[in-house]
């Protein structure tokens, strides 16, 4: 049904300020990073520089290895992402499917793990990690990658099991008349109809593993596996801040996000949209 032009010219009066609002950071940050040091420094703040300077961009490749941060949190964000799905997937399948003695209290404790803090338990994974030798030169990204899909996993099996909940469970017993093993099931039917909120998840899991800051900061010593939030973190000094490298930095991290959600975004839509059904 299409809307009459009087309500869509009020949809849009009711949006127009909460987009200028989430847009205004990013357009703070950009006008930052386009400002030479004297105007970031200067004590009449200028929303738009008066000379701006691009080769902010390129300063902040020759001020730290960049291209390494941006590597080394892929690898953490990727790595995380695969083991939580992996993970994610049975278990989502098994509370929307399976009847098992305890299985209320199986997700009750799944949504009481959402309510603590990863700061929480930072000293005792430190502990554990370094006594497996998981914190010295490349074992690191096992330390990451195992940190932040144990702190994903809670979330990503609630969101797919509501997805996986709403696929008719004839369309199961059918491929189960016809042959099909309860993981062929799960293979053939329940993943391609559950594609939408698979994505989804990604996406956040992805999301949160890229943005992560705390478990970074505490595993990693070496500067050569640092990922991009602590990397951009060294702009912030003890006496000053290099606000403009500090502010093209933090774009540039954002290309990504920004990325990976134009190339997944019609199953993004799809995938919230199945969610706020259910």
């Amino acid at each position: 049904m299409r809307l009459r032009t009087p309500v869509r010219v009020a949809i849009w009066v009711l949006l127009l300020p909460v987009l200028a609002g989430i847009l205004f950071p990013f357009g703070v940050m950009l006008s930052t990073s386009l400002k030479p040091a004297d105007e970031v420094a200067a004590l009449r703040y200028q929303w738009l520089p008066s000379r701006p300077r691009p080769a902010n961009y390129a300063d902040v490749f020759r001020a730290m290895p960049l291209a390494r941060y941006f590597l080394n949190s892929l690898i953490v964000a990727l790595g995380a992402t695969a083991l939580g799905i992996t993970c994610a997937v049975p278990a989502a399948y098994a509370l929307a499917r399976l009847r098992f003695p305890g299985k209320q209290a199986v997700r009750f404790t799944i949504l009481v793990t959402q309510m603590f803090s990863p700061i929480v338990l930072i000293v005792a994974l430190f502990t554990q990690f370094g006594r497996y030798g998981l914190l010295g030169g490349a074992n690191v990204y096992v330390a990451l990658i195992l940190a932040n899909a144990a702190f994903s996993l809670a979330f990503s099996i609630w969101l797919l099991s509501g997805y996986f909940a709403t696929v008719p469970p004839e369309i199961e017993e059918a491929a189960l008349m016809d042959g099909c093993s309860r993981l062929g099931t799960v293979r053939r039917v329940m993943l391609p109809l559950a594609a939408p909120g698979i994505v989804t998840t990604v996406i956040f899991s992805f999301i949160a593993a890229w943005n992560e800051f705390m478990f970074a900061l505490t595993f990693v010593a070496d500067d050569r596996y640092k990922p991009l939030t602590v990397g951009i973190f060294s702009f912030v000094g003890q006496y000053a801040v290099d606000w403009q490298y500090l502010m093209a930095a933090a774009l540039l991290a954002t290309v990504p996000v920004i990325a990976l959600f134009l190339a997944v975004e019609n199953h993004l839509i799809r995938g919230l949209t199945a969610g706020a059904i259910k």
